[in-house]
C-alpha cells in the first residue's frame, strides 16, 4: 500500500523535486497548467515563443541551429572563434603614391639647391669695382670677361710653397690673362701674354680714388697688375684693345690646386714630352690625367719652349678648356659629393668684380666649354714683333677682332 499522494513516488512525473517531496515544511506550491492557445488543425505542439528560454525568434534551445548542430562555428558558445572577416582591401594606390614621392623629392632638391646658391655666393670675393675703371669702350652685345690667373700664395702654408714650387714672393703678380668673348655668334678666347707691350693710360687710383693722367708710358702688360691692381689691369686692356671688359675673374695658384684635385684630376693629350726644372713639370707623351701640383706644373711652364710665353699661353687654354669641359658637367653638378668640394675648393680663392652673380661665373665656364666643343676658337693675341724685349701687337688683327667681337660676329682672324 502507497503512503504517497497520487502522482508522487519513485519515477514520477510530477511537478515537485524530490527535495520539495521529503521536505512539505518547504513544498513549493504547484504550478497550475496552462492550456495552449494555439492553432490545432494539423498540430499538435503547442507554439513556444522561446522568450522564457532565451531563444531567438523560435530557434531550438540549448544553442541549437537547424539539425541540430550548434549556433556558433566549431559547435562552441559566444566565446568561440570570432567570425569571417569583412571584404578585402583595396590595392595600393601606386600612381598616387609616385606623385606624392615625386613632389617630395623635387620639394627636396629645391630647398638643396636655394640652400647651396646662397652658401655659394656667400663664399665669393666680390673685391673688384669696376665702376672705378674710367673712359671705357662702348658696350656690345657680347659678355666679356677678363680672366686673370695670379701668382697669389695666400693661404698656402710652407709646405704647399714648397710641392708647387711657388717660391715665397710677397704680393702678386699676373700669371696669366685671357679675354673671353661670349658672343651669339661664337665664343673666342685670346690670351694675352703677360710681356705684350702695352700704354699705360690715365686711370683712377683704386684705393685713393686719385685721377692720374696719362704719361705715355710703354710697360708689360702685367706691370699694370702690379702697380694698382684688377682695376688699372682693366682699364689697361681696354684702352690698347678697344673692348669693353663686363666681368673680372682672378684665381690663385692655391685656388687653381685644390679645384684640379677636388674633380679627381683632369685629362689631357700632350703632344709632346717636356721638363722645366723651375715649374717642375716633367710630362711624358700621351694622355693622361693631372693632378693640382702638375696641372699648376703644366700651366706655369715657359723655359721648355722655344716660343716661351707664347707656348705657355697656349697651354693654358688648352688646359682651362679641358677644365671647363670636364667640371660643367651634369656629374659634377648634379653629385653634391662633387659640387660642394668643388665649389668649396675653389669660391674662397676667386676673386671677381662685384657685379658677377654666380649664374654670371656659370655662363663664363659654359663658354669656356664650348670652346672646347667646337662652339667657339682659342688663340694668342696676334703679334707683329717686339720692343725692348716685350711684344708688340699687331695693330691691324687687334682691330679687326675687335670689330666682329662688337659687331656680334664669328672671329676669323688668326693668332700666333
Amino acid at each position: 500500500m502507497n503512503d504517497w499522494p497520487d502522482g508522487y513516488g519513485r519515477g514520477g512525473r510530477g511537478s515537485e523535486p524530490e527535495g520539495a517531496r521529503s521536505m512539505r515544511h518547504v513544498q513549493r506550491p504547484p504550478v497550475p497548467q496552462q492550456q495552449s492557445q494555439g492553432y490545432e488543425d494539423g498540430y499538435h505542439s503547442p507554439y513556444d515563443s522561446g522568450y522564457n528560454t532565451g531563444q531567438v525568434y523560435g530557434a531550438p534551445a540549448g544553442g541549437q541551429g537547424a539539425g541540430g548542430g550548434s549556433r556558433f562555428p566549431g559547435g562552441g558558445g559566444p566565446a568561440g572563434p570570432p567570425p569571417p572577416a569583412g571584404p578585402p582591401k583595396p590595392a595600393p594606390d601606386w600612381r598616387r603614391r609616385i606623385k606624392i614621392g615625386s613632389l617630395v623629392l623635387v620639394g627636396t632638391l629645391l630647398v638643396v639647391s636655394v640652400g647651396t646658391y646662397f652658401w655659394a655666393d656667400g663664399q665669393v670675393r666680390r673685391e673688384v669695382d669696376l665702376s672705378k675703371v674710367i673712359e671705357r669702350p662702348k658696350d656690345d652685345d657680347c659678355t666679356t670677361y677678363l680672366i686673370v690667373g695670379s701668382d697669389s700664395r695666400k693661404g698656402m702654408s710652407a709646405e704647399d710653397k714648397k710641392r708647387l714650387r711657388t717660391g715665397s714672393a710677397e704680393g702678386k703678380r699676373t700669371d696669366s690673362m685671357m679675354i673671353l668673348a661670349d658672343c651669339s655668334g661664337g665664343t673666342t678666347m685670346i690670351s694675352l701674354p703677360r710681356d705684350s707691350d702695352v700704354e699705360i693710360p690715365s686711370f683712377k687710383g683704386s684705393q685713393s680714388g686719385k685721377v692720374f693722367p696719362a704719361q705715355g708710358r710703354r710697360v708689360k702688360l702685367n706691370a699694370a697688375y702690379a702697380e694698382d691692381g684688377p682695376e688699372l689691369l682693366v682699364r689697361t686692356v681696354e684702352h690698347n684693345t678697344h673692348l669693353r671688359i663686363d666681368h673680372y675673374a682672378e684665381i690663385g695658384f692655391a685656388g687653381f690646386a685644390n679645384v684640379v684635385d677636388a674633380i679627381g684630376g683632369v685629362e689631357l693629350d700632350i703632344p709632346k714630352a717636356f721638363k722645366d726644372k723651375k715649374s717642375g713639370a716633367d710630362f711624358a707623351a700621351g694622355k693622361q690625367t693631372l693632378d693640382g701640383e702638375q696641372a699648376l706644373a703644366f700651366v706655369r711652364t715657359r723655359y721648355a719652349f722655344a716660343e716661351a710665353d707664347l707656348a705657355r699661353t697656349k697651354n693654358q687654354q688648352k688646359f682651362l678648356a679641358a677644365l671647363a669641359s670636364q667640371t660643367a658637367t651634369p656629374g659634377t653638378i648634379l653629385n653634391p659629393f662633387t659640387l660642394y668640394p668643388v665649389l668649396g675648393a675653389g669660391l674662397d680663392t676667386l676673386v671677381v668684380d662685384k657685379d658677377m652673380s654666380l649664374w654670371d661665373m656659370s655662363q663664363m665656364f659654359f663658354a669656356m666649354k664650348g670652346v672646347t666643343g667646337g662652339d667657339g676658337k682659342s688663340m694668342n693675341m696676334p703679334v707683329a714683333g717686339s720692343r725692348g724685349g716685350n711684344l708688340v701687337w699687331d695693330k691691324a688683327k687687334v682691330a679687326q677682332i675687335v670689330g666682329q667681337i662688337q659687331n656680334d660676329e664669328k672671329v676669323t682672324v688668326s693668332g700666333n
